[in-house]
């Protein structure tokens, strides 16, 4: 083929730099002086930590820094499309025929209100004006099908809130489809969904891919996600490449120190990492549940969240609970410190029945038995300083004068990795992984004998995802105290815990040391989870 006949790339970006005015004429450059091409069909891979400007440059391909007050340099074209100079009109019509984007938070991305059918309807009318309401109606129906949502005739009729999480992305993906765009651009679009589900949504991709010949642009903080999934892999820190060219290759033999330690900071399914010794699980249980059990809702519409559950955890170890989305693991981690009243069981700490306990006679309970949340920003108050936040359960307490709770609060800021002088900041001013500190600091002020972390980890990059584990260890090792971490991403798991449980369906289907589970599952459905797991291997890169 000569030079002449080589087609055109479908995205070209030169020279780009992407400036965020922060007030009082200071400016945060998030993306500087990036460049690269994407061939038609291609897949692209945009890792990094947060912060990298990964999403910055996925917004900036669909023009979507319009009026944010951003500065934007640079080109930008798509299939051919010069996005900088183009209109607003320009801007609406690339917009779903030829790129469409997948967004991170399906949940805040569709309208709460509208049938999921009548939003996917809706945007593909606007790009196709001759279309009638029947016609947009039948199209919708056609993409919910594809992407396998069940029965999606009536599915479509559903609103946001009656789909899983993993459905909702699903429905994300087919409005994006329901155009049939030429580059489909994905900003996380696996994150916080349990592996099974994040498989199915990476095998649904590279099925749209094979049958549509589409472009995608795949952004994500998981080198194994990415491993099967993108052609080539563009590495990102501060705003900048630091290393771009064929995925396996920059797996297999990175050439830059960064690249190499971020691959360093994936946990590894097949290799437990936890440093120094684990729990013997000798001595007297902290906490016994038996035969635990939450229903919600009333008569034929009752859920069984957990059923029959029995579970010791004793002073000093760390449980790791698995599952899929729904199998019960949040249910049960909050009745195990009784943020939810059991429906039926026996919930014993130390010995002493718990489980009917009044709230003013669980005081003494609530400062030995902590939680640390999924969502730092949603269980933080983002009208006080996180050092209010923090001394929340000081103050409970009543010990305390003033000034020692705001001594203790500093210290616990530092003893977490932060600055004791961000005592008086908010936490819209921190990242996502300092925010899942100070959540670990506010755990930590009583002086708990246990933690359950609910998935502590699950939006955070690599970096900071090894960070946050290894400050949970470091804590336990110092006091002493047992942990329940909850999770989805099963590697982390085997990488900090002593015994490991498996749910499915609200009860448990496994149990026993992490190392047994994990080397030699007894149950077809742990299986089928550890075989579900990303990896960066390359056989099953490529399976």
């Amino acid at each position: 083929m000569s030079p002449l006949d080589t087609p055109e790339p479908l995205v070209q970006v030169a020279d780009l730099s992407v400036t965020f005015p922060v007030g009082q004429g200071a400016a945060v450059r998030a993306v500087d002086g990036l460049s690269f091409t994407m061939p038609p069909g291609g897949a692209l891979g945009i890792v990094g930590e947060s912060g990298s400007g990964k999403s910055t440059v996925a917004y900036g391909l669909l023009g979507l820094h319009r009026g944010t007050g951003a500065e934007v340099t640079g080109a930008v074209r798509v299939a051919g499309r010069d996005v900088l100079a183009a209109g607003d009109a320009e801007l609406r019509a690339l917009r779903g025929p030829v790129a469409a984007m997948v967004f991170q938070d399906p949940l805040s991305s569709l309208d709460p209100y509208a049938a999921i059918g009548d939003q996917i309807a809706e945007v593909y009318r606007v790009h196709r004006r001759d279309a009638s309401r029947r016609a947009a109606r039948a199209r919708a129906v056609e993409v919910l099908d594809r992407v396998g949502i069940p029965d999606a005739a009536r599915r479509a009729r559903a609103r946001p809130h009656e789909f899983s999480g993993g459905m909702r992305q699903r429905a994300l993906i087919a409005m994006a489809l329901a155009c049939e765009p030429r580059l489909l651009v994905a900003d996380e679009p696996t994150t916080a969904l349990d592996v099974t589900v994040q498989a199915q949504i990476l095998g649904l991709l590279r099925e749209l891919r094979a049958e549509t010949g589409m472009g995608l642009l795949l952004v994500t903080h998981d080198l194994g996600v990415a491993a099967g999934n993108v052609d080539e892999l563009l590495v990102m820190k501060e705003g900048r490449e630091v290393e771009h060219g064929p995925a396996r290759e920059v797996l297999d033999a990175p050439r830059e120190d960064y690249t190499r330690a971020l691959l360093a900071a994936v946990p590894r399914i097949d290799v437990r990492r936890a440093a120094g010794d684990t729990a013997t699980a000798a001595g007297e249980p902290l906490l016994e549940a038996t035969g635990l059990r939450r229903e919600f809702g009333r008569g034929k519409r009752a859920v069984t969240a957990v059923d029959e559950v029995s579970l010791t955890i004793r002073p000093g170890e760390t449980v790791g609970v698995v599952g899929e989305s729904g199998s019960g693991k949040t249910t049960l981690g909050r009745m195990l410190v009784r943020l939810l009243e059991p429906s039926g069981g026996v919930l014993r700490y130390r010995g002493r029945d718990i489980g009917g306990l009044r709230e003013r006679e669980l005081r003494g309970f609530r400062g030995e038995a902590q939680m640390v949340f999924q969502d730092p920003v949603s269980s933080l108050n983002p009208r006080r300083s996180i050092g209010e936040s923090i001394a929340d359960p000081l103050r409970t307490a009543g010990e305390l004068t003033g000034s020692e709770i705001e001594e203790r609060v500093r210290r616990l800021l530092h003893r977490v990795g932060l600055d004791p002088d961000a005592y008086h900041r908010y936490p819209h001013e921190f990242s996502g992984g300092q925010r899942q500190r100070v959540g670990i600091a506010r755990a930590l002020a009583p002086e708990p004998k246990l933690i359950v972390c609910d998935e502590p980890v699950s939006a955070l990059d690599v970096t900071t995802q090894a960070q946050v584990v290894e400050l949970l260890g470091d804590v336990q090792r110092e006091s002493g105290i047992a942990l329940v971490f909850i999770a989805h991403d099963l590697a982390v798991v085997r990488q900090v815990s002593d015994r490991v449980v498996v749910m499915r369906d609200g009860r448990i289907v496994e149990e026993g040391p992490a190392d047994a589970v994990y080397d030699a599952p007894r149950h077809p459905y742990t299986r089928g989870l550890l075989a579900a797991a990303p990896s960066l291997a390359p056989a099953e890169a490529a399976a």
